[in-house]
């Protein structure tokens, strides 16, 4: 989109990095939680549960922030490439759980690193159209170095969030991006640096947001 609203690089930047700690605080409280809940624990059951609460909040934590470096972060140098089996294996730590399961169609392959983050972002996406849990399945859309991506949710009540596609799209008549809206814009600004679009649609009890 030749009118996609931008943002300078220090605000991108700062916005980025508010949604990356959004996305830890919650574990990392509760893993102060448990700390303090062993401390104070006068029985092996209650030092069992903490520990237990501790130990889930650390795996959460260690996940998150493995799919953030990938889906957000550098990566390596200008130019570096990805391996999709990477990517896969941080999507399913940090998006998969009791509610979500990630059905994986992607080919093993190598592809440049703003498609591979692209991909990360897309699949954030589809979950917000899932809020009570439900099913995400990605498969290709071409092949190679081009290759696009097709990503399914399917749950209870599916939806495409109100606003989502004018975030994708960097429409201008979006009054402002804060942290909650900055994942949606990014999405668009890497989709639109390989030279894709993202479309977000309902197709019957499913939502598709795909990239091509």
């Amino acid at each position: 989109m030749s009118n996609a609203v931008t943002l300078p690089s220090l605000d991108l930047s700062a916005l980025l990095c508010s949604r990356v700690c959004h996305d830890l605080i919650s574990p990392s409280g509760a893993i102060v939680n448990g700390l303090e809940v062993y401390e104070d624990a006068q029985d092996e059951e209650t030092k069992a549960f903490a520990f237990d609460l501790i130990k889930k909040s650390a795996a959460t934590v260690s996940a998150r922030l493995q799919f953030c470096r990938l889906a957000y972060g550098a990566a390596g140098s200008a130019g570096a490439q990805i391996d999709l089996g990477d990517a896969e294996k941080v999507a399913r730590g940090a998006l998969e759980d009791e509610k979500v399961k990630l059905n994986w169609g992607l080919p093993r392959a190598i592809l440049p690193k703003n498609r591979v983050k692209l991909l990360l972002n897309l699949l954030l996406l589809a979950g917000h159209a899932i809020p009570r849990g439900g099913a995400l399945t990605v498969d290709p859309i071409g092949e190679g170095e081009t290759m696009g991506f097709r990503v399914e949710a399917y749950g209870l009540n599916a939806r495409v969030p109100e606003a989502l596609v004018a975030f994708v799209n960097g429409a201008d008549e979006i009054e402002a991006i804060d942290a909650h809206a900055i994942q949606p814009f990014y999405t668009g600004l890497l989709a639109r640096s390989c030279g894709l679009a993202v479309s977000v649609e309902n197709e019957g009890e499913a939502v598709i947001v795909a990239a091509r």
